[in-house]
C-alpha cells in the first residue's frame, strides 16, 4: 500500500540519512526501483513528472501499475508515489488519481501567490493524508523545458513557505537538473545552512542529484537534506546498457529482439544505479 512520504522523511532527517526519489518513466523503471528498494530494505519515493505522467498515458495508469506491482511483487518497504514539479492543476489531478505525495512547484509565481496556493494545497493534502513538497527559488538546468541557472533560494522565503504546514521543502542551493556543466560552482552550503537554521525540523529536498560529487551529497545530508531526487543517472545507465546490447548484435541473435530480452540489460543497469545511490544516501536497511 502506498504511504505518504512525511513519516519516512522525518525518520531520515532524525537519522541523518536521505531517502531517494527515483523518477519512473515506464514499467521497467518502476519494477527496477521497487525491487531494488525491497532487496535492500530501503524506503523509496517514486517520482513522476508531468511529462512522464503523460507519456505513461495518464496518472491513473501510473497509480494502477504501481499499486498492482506493490501487491504482486510483495513489496513491504514504505513506498510513496510522488508528483514531481507539479503545476497547480496537476496537483489536483494526482490527488484525485490516488498519488500518496505531491510536489507543488510554485517557484515561478511571485512569493505571495506561491504562499497562497501552497496554503490551499496544505489543507487539501492534510484532509487526505497526502504529503506535500513545496519549492522556493528556482532549481537550475532543464526541467520539462524550463531552464534555470542554479540559483539559490532566499532563506526567509523558505521559512515563510515551511511555516504553512508543508511536509518537506525543496530549495535551490546551486543545484541543477540533468548533467552538470564543467564550470558549475558546486552546492552553496552557506545557503543550505541558513535555510536549515530557519526551518528547523523540516526535511529538505535536493533536486538534481545526478552528478553531484558524493562528498557534497553527504555534507548536504548532514545539513538537513533528507530527500534526494535522481532521474538522469538512471536514464544514462539504462541507455548505455541498451546501446551495448544492440551494438553487440544481441538483438539479432535468436529471439534477442523480444522486448523482454532487449530491455533486460537496461533494467539491470537501473537496479545497479538505484542501489549505488541508496548506499550513498544511507537508506539501506532503514525500512
Amino acid at each position: 500500500m502506498l504511504v505518504s512520504a512525511a513519516e519516512m522523511l522525518k525518520k531520515a532527517k532524525a537519522g541523518h540519512y536521505a531517502v531517494g526519489q527515483f523518477n519512473i518513466n515506464n514499467l521497467e523503471w518502476t519494477k527496477a526501483v521497487l525491487l531494488t528498494a525491497q532487496e535492500n530494505n530501503s524506503p523509496v519515493i517514486l517520482g513522476v513528472s508531468e511529462g512522464a505522467g503523460k507519456y505513461m498515458a495518464g496518472y491513473k495508469t501510473v497509480v494502477g501499475m504501481v499499486n498492482g506491482m506493490l501487491e504482486e511483487l510483495n513489496i513491504t518497504v514504505p513506498v510513496a508515489l510522488h508528483l514531481d514539479h507539479g503545476s497547480y492543476d496537476a496537483c489536483y489531478k494526482c490527488i484525485e488519481a490516488g498519488f500518496s505525495s505531491i510536489m507543488f512547484d510554485g517557484s515561478h509565481y511571485p512569493i505571495e501567490e506561491n504562499i497562497e496556493k501552497t496554503k490551499e494545497l496544505v489543507k487539501v493534502c492534510g484532509e487526505k493524508g497526502i504529503s506535500l513538497e513545496a519549492e522556493v527559488g528556482s532549481i537550475g538546468g532543464e526541467e520539462d523545458g524550463v531552464i534555470g541557472m542554479g540559483e539559490c533560494a532566499d532563506p526567509k522565503e523558505c521559512k515563510a513557505i515551511a511555516d504553512l504546514g508543508i511536509d518537506f521543502l525543496a530549495a535551490g542551493i546551486g543545484n541543477i537538473h540533468g548533467k552538470y556543466p564543467e564550470n558549475w560552482a558546486g552546492l552553496s552550503f552557506e545557503t543550505l545552512d541558513a535555510i536549515q537554521q530557519l526551518t528547523g525540523e523540516m526535511p529538505l529536498v535536493l533536486h538534481g542529484g545526478t552528478g553531484i560529487p558524493t562528498d557534497m551529497i553527504k555534507k548536504a545530508i548532514d545539513l538537513g537534506v533528507s530527500k534526494i531526487n535522481v532521474n538522469t543517472e538512471c536514464q544514462l545507465s539504462f541507455a548505455a546498457a541498451t546501446r551495448k546490447y544492440v551494438e553487440e548484435g544481441k538483438d539479432q541473435q535468436g529471439k534477442g529482439y523480444d522486448p523482454r530480452k532487449l530491455l533486460a540489460p537496461g533494467f539491470e543497469a537501473i537496479k545497479e544505479t538505484v542501489k549505488e545511490k541508496m548506499e550513498i544516501f544511507g537508506s539501506i536497511g532503514k525500512a
